[in-house]
């Protein structure tokens, strides 16, 4: 074992723990959704075309910027530029991204750990469709039960990183992601079993070009950024617990394959069974996964009910297990600054951003009921939070870090990370840097006022 304890043990460690950062609750019901509803495998050829032009390289200059630093994501930036101070506010960006991240991603995952446990108790047998509905609103906007399954996350998540990097962050990453895969397999194969589950693989897969215009085009390009998790500075926070024989360009293709393949898998499972029940709509987001798909696994097993119970606590255990490991990443972030910059021990440090982030959640969680009508710009705490991550804070985050990479960075140092000090061969590094240069961010900025643009359409109405 590495006698550096801020530093991942092993390559496959690393990759792990950064594809779970990257392979989140997102992974399940947003990218199904966006392929299926834009073009199928279109907008699928159209996604790892993104991934391979934005999503990596975008990635690989966080990695670059985090173990050129080695210690602290603050001091890297200022390392990096050759010495230029103005640079180390960039370090906040994982501080607060942190904290603000967690705090509501926190409250779905905790969703996700209450519908585990109701699949353990077989709580959703017998259950009609609007049972389903009216279970989940009231759980929802219950004042006490979300919080209580949130801080059970969150105490969760607190151990592990309280740990360190070797002892909870990379161990906790060679056991769960592999977890996660098993649970996607048995999953997959239960699923294609389905009598209709033909039809919800030609949703999903099935080209469809004519759909294919500007609007799909920006949606597979924001997909590919935001699947990554980029911008945020988890990526990088990471990175910095890297060992400097990392091939970072070979890294950043191995996780987004990961990142890939748990979207295309959890697709897999989500429309097959989807469209074994007529009638019913793949729609995204929450209500999917806490009302649509225990709808489906009661009612499609039929007298089965030992596989719908199993296929039920099997799926649910999936997606505690994917908010678990981008949850670990999150907390590391604020951590890792507590813990380098204002010199706390890392139990205390985890200990102090975890109970902000348990208060800051509570504020999110209550905004489903009791403070539904406390506003903030028009926003609920949980709209807000998300608001500031996803619509500022990632593109933003983003744009600039390939700005510093691409323009303020000496090219030597760039270089000299890329190849390791050039005892590895990098012939991509010509196209990187253009990317990171000119592409990269003409693309952030599109995908930037598309979300924003969207985002007020749907909060004003168009006119």
């Amino acid at each position: 074992m590495n006698k550096n304890k801020n530093v991942f043990t092993s390559k496959v460690g690393a990759i792990l723990a950064t594809a779970g950062s990257a392979v989140g609750l997102g992974n399940v019901w947003r990218f199904p959704t966006e392929a299926g509803t834009n073009g199928g495998g279109a907008f699928i050829l159209i996604y790892v075309l993104f991934m391979l032009l934005l999503g990596v390289p975008i990635m690989v200059t966080e990695f670059a910027i985090g173990r050129h630093g080695g210690k602290d994501v603050s001091h890297a930036f200022v390392k990096m530029s050759g010495g230029k101070k103005g640079w180390r506010w960039m370090g906040l960006i994982p501080m607060v991204s942190g904290f603000l991240v967690l705090s509501y991603y926190a409250v779905v995952a905790g969703w996700t750990l209450y519908y585990a446990y109701e699949a353990l108790i077989d709580g959703f047998s017998g259950k009609s469709p609007e049972d389903f509905t009216n279970d989940f609103g009231a759980f929802s906007s219950d004042p006490i039960q979300p919080v209580l399954w949130m801080g059970i996350i969150i105490v969760l998540t607190c151990g592990i990183v309280a740990l360190g990097v070797q002892k909870g962050i990379e161990r906790g990453a060679k056991i769960m992601m592999p977890m996660l895969f098993v649970f996607i397999l048995v999953l997959v194969g239960c699923s294609l079993t389905l009598p209709n589950a033909s039809k919800g693989l030609t949703f999903l897969f099935q080209p469809d070009f004519s759909k294919v215009n500007s609007s799909v085009i920006l949606s597979a390009m924001g997909q590919a950024f935001f699947s990554l998790s980029v911008g945020l500075g988890c990526l990088c926070t990471y990175a910095c617990y890297f060992r400097k024989d990392v091939d970072l360009m070979k890294d950043g293709l191995h996780v987004a394959s990961i990142d890939t393949l748990a979207a295309l898998f959890s697709g897999l499972i989500i429309f097959p069974a989807v469209y074994s029940i007529p009638g019913l709509q793949p729609d995204a987001g929450p209500s999917l996964v806490f009302v649509t798909l225990p709808n489906v696994f009661q009612h499609e097993f039929g007298d089965m009910t030992w596989l719908a119970y199993l296929f039920s606590l099997i799926f649910y255990l999936l997606l505690v297990m994917a908010a678990l490991t981008s949850s670990i990443s999150m907390l590391e972030m604020s951590t890792a600054y507590f813990n380098k910059n204002l010199h706390l021990s890392r139990p205390l440090a985890t200990v102090i951003v975890s109970v902000v982030c348990l208060v800051l959640g509570t504020f999110c969680s209550l905004s489903f009921g009791d403070w539904k009508d406390v506003q903030i710009f028009g926003m609920g705490f949980f709209d807000l939070f998300d608001f500031l991550v996803a619509k500022l804070i990632m593109p933003i985050g983003g744009m600039l870090m390939c700005i510093f990479l691409g323009w303020v960075v000496n090219e030597k140092v760039l270089r000299d990370e890329l190849t390791n000090h050039g005892t590895i061969k990098s012939p991509l590094y010509p196209a990187f840097r253009f990317i990171i240069r000119y592409f990269a961010p003409i693309c952030i900025f599109l995908i930037f006022v598309n979300e924003l643009y969207l985002y007020f359409i749907n909060l004003f109405g168009a006119y």
